[in-house]
């Protein structure tokens, strides 16, 4: 199938003012491309400041000329990924947009996906495409940042991805089981009952990249192991894919213990928000310390995200930059 017709011109002067006509062949894709009651075209307006209407098998963008230029950019690269047999949401169209703004255009044309049984996962802004080739190319890579930029998410996607190529033969999924600033008081159940309510959110992810069906095998098997941290000490974890998640709630000593369990032909990721930190007064975190003390190692990686990249929703964005600039005000 072949994509809409395009013409490669330069950046228009700022101001300037255009009717741009952007032709798709295939009338069958255009209602995920335009999104439910043209709902891709509506957040293409209210975010770059133009007019978008469909007609037909074409859309005419009417407006600043480099905006309109931003939004021909989106709509053709989303119609790529339609031929192509992939979904589309509106999280896509943000994602294109917040690339858009990048001032790097290897980054803005080449945005990294992560592929599982279940799932095309595409980078949604440029740090998470930095994340994502981190996690490619280095043994141990450090994720930083808020909750919803998708750290964690990204880190289990990838893991299964290199399960189901064979690059890995299990997945080592880990946090501490510390409690957010309440107490739980006395657990029932087995070991297992008493620590999977603070890994839910890992089982949350792995049940969204892969089918459930897999999943509930590989955990009976082995192949997913999911456990506390405290369960990781004198342990040698080899062809492993391992995750540590909330890593702010962990000593200096637990990190040190963390990262020396990797093994022959295993990869390691690190998440956390150092400004969630759980611990008891008088404990310092090992995150911040480990990032510090790991720079410049050959063959490790740290990516901090920010308030601009939560991808949640808008809401979550403006409350992690009302809480910090809160902090930073103090």
């Amino acid at each position: 199938m072949r994509g809409p017709a395009t013409a490669h011109v330069g950046k228009p002067p700022k101001g300037a003012q255009a009717r741009v006509v952007v032709p798709f062949e295939d009338n069958r894709h255009l209602n995920r491309l335009l999104g439910e009651y043209d709902g891709h075209l509506a957040l293409l307006e209210e975010r770059l400041g133009i007019e978008a209407r469909a007609h037909g098998n074409v859309v005419t963008l009417t407006g600043p000329a480099e905006a309109c230029a931003t939004a021909r950019e989106v709509l053709e690269k989303l119609y790529a990924r339609i031929g192509r047999g992939e979904d589309i949401s509106a999280g896509d169209v943000d994602g294109l947009l917040r690339h858009s703004k990048d001032a790097k255009p290897d980054n803005r044309d080449d945005i990294p996906q992560i592929r599982t049984r279940r799932r095309v996962i595409t980078a949604r802004t440029p740090n998470q495409s930095h994340y994502i080739r981190a996690l490619d190319q280095s043994d141990l890579v450090f994720g930083l940042g808020p909750a919803g930029t998708g750290k964690t998410y990204l880190a289990v996607a990838h893991a299964a991805q290199c399960l189901e190529r064979g690059e890995v033969e299990r997945i080592v999924l880990s946090r501490p089981a510390v409690e957010a600033g309440e107490r739980l008081g006395f657990l029932p159940g087995d070991m297992k009952e008493k620590v999977d309510p603070y890994l839910r959110p890992l089982y949350d992810a792995l049940y969204d990249v892969l089918p459930p069906a897999k999943v509930e095998r590989d955990l009976i098997s082995g192949v997913i192991e999911i456990a506390p941290l405290a369960f990781m000490r004198g342990r040698t974890l080899s062809h492993a894919f391992v995750i540590l998640d909330e890593a702010q709630n962990s000593t200096s000593m637990q990190m040190k213990m963390f990262l020396t369990r990797i093994g022959e032909g295993s990869k390691m990721a690190v998440t956390g928000d150092p400004s969630q930190i759980d611990l008891p007064p008088g404990q310092k975190s090992g995150l911040e310390h480990a990032v510090g003390l790991l720079r410049g190692v050959k063959g490790i990686e740290a990516i901090r995200f920010e308030s601009g990249d939560v991808v949640r929703r808008d809401l979550v964005a403006r409350i992690v930059e009302a809480y910090d600039k809160a902090g930073n005000s103090k």
